[in-house]
């Protein structure tokens, strides 16, 4: 790719525009880091840590036991884990052994669960002793053959609470031992940890990583090893600054959602860095580990950040030692970019991605210009272009809004098992995203909305997002999302979900005419339905689908 764009010039000093990506696999990034850096840590686990000498070790040992249950290249090992060691050493093991990691979110239903399962053809299952339960009860409608168990304190004791997420009341009691069933640990050491074969080949499926499900049933995002190496290489360059330096990054990201694959898990083994990993992300958890470990980077969704700034502790803090915010998978809402810049002198960088291409596309320049309601620019040897939402063929001019489409070496091969959804977003070369954003002329990228998303009431296009943005500046909302529900007269009107602080004493009304004073007419909300919390995905993204559902049921109940 050899390319020109508005937006190079905006990169900080020392960030190319493009370069030659390493073909180097990440099963062999490792082992290059712990030959580099072997004293340095990897990992801080609730307090344990692990240097990457250790790692490197520990994945050793893991390969030989997955090939020892019969693991071959090209068979499916799924994960059922939050934020744990265990997660990066079985991704890695599965990785050297030619095998395909699938991501699955312990959060998921029984039903959930199963259909991933299936449709990753998975036949080796990884997963927390507490959620053995739901595996076993589900394993005969699988392929899973074998299961392996990863207990809570494999590498350190702590209060089962930590992981409450994830596990349902009822589910502690002891498993009797069941066929095909092995712990980590036992496994771990019957094997050496002298180096091991590595047969992870560049061009060849790595992980199938989930989308969310936001179109109906979700997708096997296909990345292959140089996907996954290639989205942490364009990232590293992104701070020339910071080569060869050692960084703490928490991990708040689950490891098993494509942002937390590449940032908590990737980002660090190949730059030498550390990862506090974070196996539930609740605000005073968070800030505990500030405290104790002082990461240099703390990214994190919207919310999360929203959550902070609801803690008089973490208002008060000196988070001096924080040299990089990243917020991403949702917008940030300006009110909470205001209020961390005002309290922490926090430069946030607001990163965009999908799924389909490792995560990340564009972010904020690294000590450049920060455009607050933008993603940044896109990142080196990464290709963006806005087309017509009708016929996806006509590139639009800057400021007109359109699908935005990603080209780089970052985008996957297209969705397991499905050639039609295939062809429908990649075309050319070129992945079609589904969400709808425009450049300005410094070729700063604003995402407007998501197509589904839109609202078309009276004929006018409406994005609830610039809608959700609006109630963010009301003092007296928490958080808020809003929807299109059906509209006899204007076809779907604008209905507004809303979390108020605690004491505010809102109402509809008010509402109504806040955003009356900021919108045009067509925008405003006409129904407003006060919640007392909004649904959240995993990794604390609002649910936006999930409010449409709830709505519809609603709608169907009273007719």
């Amino acid at each position: 790719m050899s390319f020109d764009r508005t937006w190079h010039k905006s990169y900080a000093s020392g960030v190319p525009a493009e370069f030659q990506i390493e073909k180097i696999t990440m099963a062999e990034a490792l082992s290059r880091t712990a030959d580099r850096y072997p004293e340095r840590l990897a990992f801080i686990f609730m307090g344990r840590k692990i240097t990457f000498r250790q790692l490197e070790k520990l994945v050793n040992r893991f390969t030989r036991a997955l090939t020892g249950l019969g693991v071959r290249e090209g068979d499916t090992v799924a994960m059922l884990l939050p934020n744990m060691p265990q997660m990066m050493i079985a991704n890695h093991a599965a990785y050297r052994a030619g095998a395909v990691t699938s991501m699955n979110n312990p959060l998921y239903t029984e039903r959930e669960l199963t259909h991933q399962l299936n449709d990753s053809d998975a036949t080796v299952l990884v997963t927390l002793d507490l959620l053995l339960p739901r595996a076993l009860k589900i394993r005969g409608e699988t392929k899973i053959r074998t299961i392996i168990t990863c207990h809570i304190n494999d590498y350190l004791p702590f209060p089962k609470k930590q992981l409450f997420p994830y596990v349902k009341k009822g589910m502690y009691r002891k498993v009797e031992a069941q066929p095909d069933v092995h712990e980590f640990m036992d496994l771990i050491s019957r094997y050496p940890e002298s180096p091991v074969e590595n047969k992870a080949k560049w061009d060849s499926l790595a992980a199938l990583i989930y989308t969310g499900g936001t179109t109906g049933v979700s997708k096997g995002a296909m990345l292959t090893h140089a996907n996954i190496s290639s989205v942490v290489q364009l990232f590293s360059a992104w701070f020339p600054d910071l080569e060869g330096i050692p960084q703490n990054l928490m991990g708040i990201y689950p490891v098993f959602h494509s942002a937390g694959y590449s940032v908590s898990q990737n980002l660090p083994i190949w730059n030498g860095w550390c990862c506090t990993l974070v196996p539930r992300p609740e605000p005073g958890v968070i800030i505990e580990m500030l405290e104790k470990f002082k990461p240099t980077f703390l990214p994190g969704v919207p919310t999360i950040y929203t959550a902070l700034l609801t803690c008089e502790k973490f208002r008060k803090m000196d988070l001096s030692f924080v040299r990089g915010y990243f917020a991403g998978a949702a917008p940030l809402p300006e009110e909470t970019l205001n209020q961390l810049r005002k309290l922490h002198g926090a430069v946030i960088h607001d990163v965009y991605g999908a799924t389909e291409n490792t995560a990340f596309a564009t972010t904020t320049p690294w000590g450049g210009k920060v455009k607050v309601g933008t993603v940044g620019v896109p990142l080196p040897c990464t290709d963006i272009r806005i087309v017509d939402l009708e016929t996806g063929a006509r590139e639009l001019p800057v400021g007109e809004a359109g699908e935005v489409c990603i080209k780089g070496p970052q985008v996957m091969t297209g969705y397991y098992k499905k050639p039609e959804e295939t062809a429908q977003a990649l075309r050319d070369g070129w992945f079609y995203t589904g969400d709808i954003g425009y450049f300005d002329d410094e070729g700063y990228l604003t995402i407007s909305d998501r197509k589904k998303d839109m609202i078309v009431a009276s004929g006018f296009n409406v994005y609830p997002k610039e809608i959700d943005e609006t109630l963010f500046e009301h003092p007296g909302i928490h958080e808020a999302c809003c929807i299109g529900v059906p509209d006899p007269y204007r076809g779907e009107t604008v209905k507004a979900y809303v979390v108020a602080k605690p004491g505010a004493a809102l109402t509809e009304q008010e509402v109504i005419s806040f955003c009356r004073e900021k919108l045009a007419a067509y925008k405003v909300p006409t129904i407003v339905e006060f919640i007392g919390e909004l649904p959240k995905s995993a990794i604390g993204k609002i649910m936006r689908r999930e409010l449409r559902e709830i709505d519809r049921k609603k709608r169907e109940g009273k007719s």
